[in-house]
């Protein structure tokens, strides 16, 4: 129930997001706010949230809060009873994976990833029947069975790095075509490819990139790997959504374009208000399927819990932790 207590209570946390939230939205925050607060230490319970949360969700609850690599090494290191990932289902399986004595909850199984979807555990062991010998590196954003026929796992922010460490001259890089063809751009190692692509970054195009730069004259353009080549081409800089949050906060650039998901730029200027952000937004259907009541929900059920089968979860995590030794 809005009492007067509970706005009390929750200002010191609406201060930090009065640049993206209006002052008449946060009560109806505030009430889901309280109470997943007061559930996790009920639950002994840590809030993961990539940086596509939005705003209630990535500064108010959240405990941990980063790319999937970072969520990827913060999982191994969580003191805690239970996990709830506010993220997509690969997410949530990988924190299961780095944590296999731990309950690790999603708000909502539904909240999946069209990447993860483009590939079946089937496919690479046919393409790993055409190459015979040659290594592959898949991407997180894939399902555990994925994973589990994979040699290592790679994100946005170490893939040049993963594919370089493994001493060879050609590697699969499964299953983002155009993250694949991005880090190609940078090594000398030849990359095969599968024609996977997120329904996010898939949308913007070079001549997004050249009506930004005509509408907004001087702005930075800072784009995702998962964009086509000739986005990335076109902009002044790629990296994972990490890269670009640390970009902006390092040259505090005076306008700036993220190309990614949308709330990416609501999460990175509450911590720059003296830098302008220009917003196209491409919002993820499935990252949008998190909000703050299923969170509270979860807690409260203790649901949907993420349950991987035994022997599949021992490949797969084999895979991720192979990454976590690339320094």
């Amino acid at each position: 129930m809005l009492t007067a207590d509970l706005l009390e209570r929750t200002a010191p946390l609406y201060e930090r997001v009065r640049t993206v939230i209006p002052a008449m939205e946060w009560p109806v925050f505030a009430e889901d706010i309280d109470a997943i607060l007061a559930l996790k230490k009920q639950r002994n319970a840590v809030i993961l949230a990539h940086n596509y949360m939005t705003p209630e969700i990535f500064h108010c609850v959240a405990d941990i809060v980063g790319d999937s690599l970072a969520l990827a090494r913060e999982a191994t290191k969580v003191d805690a009873d239970v996990i709830v990932l506010a993220g997509v289902h690969f997410m949530a399986e990988t924190a299961k994976m780095l944590n296999p004595q731990k309950k690790v909850l999603i708000p909502d199984s539904r909240a999946g990833c069209s990447l993860a979807e483009s590939i079946t555990a089937a496919d690479v062991r046919l393409m790993r029947e055409k190459h015979p010998g040659v290594p592959i590196v898949t991407y997180v954003n894939s399902t555990a069975a994925v994973k589990a026929e994979s040699d290592i796992c790679c994100t946005s922010g170490n893939a040049l790095k993963i594919v370089e460490s493994l001493g060879v001259d050609t590697v699969i890089m499964l299953p983002d075509e155009y993250l694949a063809k991005n880090i190609a751009a940078q090594t000398k190692v030849k990359v095969l490819t599968w024609a996977g692509h997120c329904e996010v970054h898939e949308r913007f195009t070079a001549a997004d990139v050249r009506t930004l730069r005509a509408e907004n004259p001087g702005v930075i353009v800072l784009a995702h790997p998962e964009c086509p080549p000739e986005v990335v081409a076109e902009a002044d800089y790629a990296g994972s959504t990490a890269d670009m949050s640390a970009f902006v906060g390092r040259e505090q650039p005076a306008k700036v374009v993220l190309l990614t998901e949308c709330s990416m730029a609501d999460n990175v200027c509450v911590n720059h208000p003296k830098v302008s952000f220009v917003r196209p937004c491409n919002l993820c259907p499935h990252m949008k399927r998190i909000t703050l009541p299923k969170i509270r929900h979860a807690l409260e059920t203790m649901t949907e819990e993420v349950t991987i089968d035994p022997v599949l979860m021992e490949r797969a995590r084999r895979s991720v932790e192979r990454m976590l030794e690339v320094k």
